[in-house]
């Protein structure tokens, strides 16, 4: 990450995207907790944001003490923030700290985060891959299960489709790849989980606000890594990052001729595929990759789209969007 005079959130998200693919993702890093202990933020709220980002860039190339580190720096950093990043970042710490082998300390983390699940669309994702870590699939499936409870006790009758359900819709997802991983019996809410994800497979076309697997972007380092646990995947989004890019650039210019309004790129990850999927899922199914790409549709790591032309690129190459992947779609 060459040095710069202020961070904007802007280029935070771009390094999210680049990050991993980058010659030294340790000092790319670094510089970040430097940008933060230095002022060099131009949003100081985003100075958590940045921290986090630090430490899973750490945790990606298991450094787990400079992890840690950063991660307690950004539990801070967000103070008695209760929205979904912080409680992100806390679940994220508990994760690292699971790794290390400190397996108390990660859920007296955790704890205080099990209602956030009713209240943020992302939290069954952070939540889950933090017990993940540890091995805890059966606590974080009876926390579901709390969850969708809840949420089905306010509602004055049974949802009747995915956009009816809202994020119970992801919850019931989750809950269910869970439990098939863990080999349970179906309950009801699982009989439920498969009539929305029947009905919204069986409904063809979706609506304008509703995303699907082939608006996911999987940057550079998280391409190969798709590719090398999955060669199929080339299929549907291209046997290398620039066939990728450009299947993406045109399916966006396509939507965008056809009507579709608020376009984005969703960022995804292949932990992050994972974890939606369940330990014993598929996470090549078509319908996995849908629930992931609305999983990240409702959280706050989208990428506007399109960028101006003389705008750094949607991709995170650095480079201007005329000079990279708009003429992809030609």
């Amino acid at each position: 990450m060459p040095t710069r005079t202020e961070l904007t959130s802007s280029d935070l998200s771009e390094i999210r995207q680049s990050a991993l693919g980058a010659a030294n993702p340790l000092g790319v890093a670094a510089e970040l907790a430097e940008a933060v202990e230095a002022g060099r933020l131009a949003d100081p709220d985003d100075a958590g944001y940045a921290l986090a980002l630090a430490a899973e860039i750490a945790e990606s190339r298991t450094k787990l003490d400079a992890a840690l580190r950063y991660a307690d720096r950004a539990v801070e950093a967000y103070g008695k923030r209760d929205d979904s990043q912080a409680a992100a970042a806390r679940a994220l710490r508990a994760r690292i700290l699971f790794r290390a082998g400190r397996e108390d300390e990660a859920m007296a983390e955790l704890e205080p985060l099990r209602p956030t699940l009713t209240q943020h669309t992302d939290a069954a994702a952070f939540l889950s891959a933090a017990l993940a870590a540890g091995g805890r699939a059966t606590v974080a499936e009876e926390w579901l299960t709390d969850a969708v409870r809840g949420l089905l006790a306010e509602r004055a009758a049974e949802p009747t489709d995915a956009d009816d359900a809202g994020f119970l819709f992801f919850l019931l997802q989750q809950r269910h790849r869970l439990r098939h991983a863990l080999g349970l019996q179906h309950d009801a809410h699982d009989n439920l989980a498969e009539r929305l994800e029947s009905k919204l497979a069986n409904a063809g076309a979706r609506v304008d606000a509703e995303p699907d697997g082939d608006l996911l972007f999987w940057p550079h380092a998280e391409f190969d890594s798709l590719l090398a646990q999955w060669p199929a995947a080339a299929e549907q989004y291209g046997a290398t990052w620039d066939e990728h890019r450009a299947r993406l650039e045109r399916e966006l210019v396509r939507l965008a001729a056809a009507g579709r309004k608020g376009l984005a790129v969703l960022p995804a990850s292949v932990e992050g595929l994972v974890a939606f999927a369940g330990t014993d899922g598929d996470p090549a199914d078509a319908r996995t990759r849908a629930g992931y790409a609305g999983q990240l549709f409702a959280g706050p790591a989208q990428i506007t789209w399109p960028p101006e032309r003389n705008e750094p690129c949607w991709c995170g190459s650095g480079l201007k969007y005329k000079k990279c992947c708009l003429p992809r779609s030609r």
